[in-house]
């Protein structure tokens, strides 16, 4: 267990790729409310029914924005199975360098400002970027993921999930 401890901290001080999937009961994501850039709100309660990646990111981090293709073509491509992403800006980051990326980049999914940090902290007190949860239809978190992901084994999951 110390072994795999240390080599856990290793990869994620190194940027490494991690992943975390939750194993036994299933942990029901936190209840809290998402405001888009456009003022719509939207609450983890009304997320049920959808697969939803919910993703914390930085404007300045770069592993973050190098996903940012791959995240808008899952979100096209599956959208129409029920299939969601909600972008989470960290509070650090400055509201006219996230609205400004939103745009330029024409991101199709909701983006939030977590400005008061409301949200990392009700998921674990998230500091790292980017750090992602994908929300089973009933409202559980199934995968956590914290840095670059497997793309295969990311697909295989959500399909998995949108097929229950």
């Amino acid at each position: 267990m110390k072994k795999l401890v240390i080599s856990l901290a290793a990869v994620v001080a190194l940027g490494g790729v991690a992943f975390w999937q939750f194993q036994g009961a299933a942990q029901a994501a936190p209840e809290v409310a998402f405001t888009d850039l456009q003022g719509h709100t939207v609450t983890t309660a009304d997320l049920k029914g959808k697969v939803v990646l919910v993703k914390f990111w930085a404007t300045s981090c770069t592993t973050c924005v190098a996903q940012m293709p791959e995240t808008i073509r899952h979100y096209d491509e599956l959208k129409a199975k029920g299939f969601d992403t909600i972008a989470v800006a960290m509070n650090y980051d400055p509201p006219n360098y996230v609205k400004n990326y939103s745009e330029t980049r024409k991101l199709p999914f909701p983006v939030v400002i977590d400005a008061q940090g409301k949200i990392a902290k009700a998921f674990g007190d998230i500091q790292l970027t980017p750090t992602a949860f994908l929300i089973d239809k009933h409202g559980n978190i199934i995968k956590r993921y914290l840095g670059n992901y497997d793309e295969k084994s990311f697909m295989t999951t959500v399909e998995k999930a949108l097929a229950s």
